[in-house]
């Protein structure tokens, strides 16, 4: 290499560009203290007798645009409730993109549901309704737009393909805290939405989840399954007026969600702020595309900061090795996703899913040879994420442009 010694890349020894640490994740104060200590001496624990759970529902509905919200364990539960109020059972298929986390398609699994795999877009990495169209068959019963990274999907042609194929809608805004499609909060835009506040969220409570919607009947078929099966209008306790399960959320994790909802607001302003400015820097360097969103998204909930690696801006190297080498430049960031066609729980339960009912269906139908772009845009994404630079400053935002900058410098 043929750069000065103090240009020498700390992956190759050097001196690192950022040496101390970002903002501390997650945040908290006397806020979530008080919060806390409320339920603690409060002696109501469980969501049933207390008022934290209401509450909170209440709160986040309408921070979410949406007239009805049940709060769940964890965003796996609620896709899994969304399923099944949505009346997803054994044999059905569900459109979800393969470009997302494992819960997408394992909450289909877990209902007995085949997810076939529909390709994302090559610039927002959402799902890419014109895929969702090709992929929809007779069995179809739901597609599941991921608002990836909290970037909205493009929820209007998602919308006309499934109204015009009479499939149900499921917003998977687990990243999608405060993020708006047309002026609207996602989440209920659809049929049905699920969040997660696992403790990498926007906001969260190590764990905890909901479900978000406009429709009264799919409201009370969630709630009730998400509660044994118990039906809201009937009073005796153990009633059961269908198959449900326990996923109800704790008063400690409402209590402690309700205290970081109030900040909702000032950390989405935040975060958009400096993945915005980080955007406009990177894009005067060459190498780095970040994500673009659709013309209808008004507020991106930047959970995550999604680019393109382009290999030929850093002589070739491979993706993985940047990755490393911004890493020892003490920039946190990864390289994000594999396909969820590739991960053996999805491949093999699928498989031993379709045997079962007596099916023979090709990996092309489902989506496993089928979606070129997310074999490509996996190998050749950059993750940054809320938690480690986007609550920060400005000059947080310097320091990843001047990492990326001398690495490109040091390979050309």
């Amino acid at each position: 290499m043929t750069t000065a010694h103090n240009e020498r890349l700390a992956i190759d020894g050097g001196t690192p560009i950022r040496v101390r640490p970002f903002a501390p994740w997650p945040l908290h104060d006397e806020r979530d203290e008080s919060a806390l200590l409320r339920v603690l001496r409060s002696g109501q624990w469980w969501s049933s007798h207390g008022i934290e759970v209401p509450h909170f529902e209440q709160e986040f509905g309408c921070a979410q645009d949406a007239r009805h919200t049940i709060a769940v364990s964890s965003g796996s539960a609620a896709l899994e409730g969304a399923l099944a109020a949505c009346g997803v059972v054994t044999g059905d298929e569900v459109i979800v993109p393969p470009y997302t986390f494992l819960a997408t398609a394992s909450a289909c699994l877990m209902r007995g549901a085949i997810p076939v795999f529909a390709d994302i877009e090559p610039t927002s990495w959402n799902i890419d309704a014109n895929d969702v169209a090709r992929k929809i068959t007779p069995r179809t019963k739901a597609v599941i737009p991921v608002h990836i990274g909290g970037c909205p999907a493009n929820l209007d042609a998602i919308k006309a393909v499934a109204q015009r194929h009479n499939v149900r809608i499921i917003e998977d805004a687990a990243q999608a805290h405060g993020a708006q499609w047309r002026g609207r909060a996602v989440g209920a835009i659809g049929d049905i939405g699920c969040f997660s506040f696992q403790a990498s969220k926007n906001i969260n409570s190590g764990e905890g989840g909901a479900i978000t919607t406009d429709n009264e009947e799919l409201a009370h078929l969630a709630w009730s399954f998400t509660n044994y099966g118990r039906d809201r209008s009937n009073t005796v306790w153990y009633g059961h007026e269908r198959l449900g399960t326990n996923l109800r959320m704790t008063e400690f994790q409402a209590a402690l969600l309700r205290s970081q909802l109030e900040r909702l607001e000032e950390w989405a302003n935040k975060r958009t702020q400096n993945a915005e400015y980080l955007a406009n820097r990177l894009r005067e360097l060459d190498g780095l595309t970040p994500q673009q969103a659709d013309e209808g998204v008004t507020r991106h909930a930047y959970h995550l900061f999604i680019a393109h690696y382009d290999a030929t801006a850093f002589g070739g190297r491979e993706r993985d090795w940047f990755v490393e080498a911004m890493k020892a430049e003490g920039i946190t960031c990864s390289g994000g996703y594999a396909p969820l066609y590739q991960q053996a729980g999805i491949r093999n339960t699928t498989h031993d899913l379709l045997r079962t009912l007596g099916r023979e269906t090709s990996e092309e139908a489902l989506g496993w040879t089928s979606c070129p772009v997310t074999k490509k845009q996996c190998s050749e994404a950059v993750w940054l994420s809320h938690q480690h630079e986007f609550l920060g400053t400005t000059e947080d935002m310097d320091d990843i442009v001047r990492a990326v900058a001398k690495i490109q410098r040091a390979t050309n």
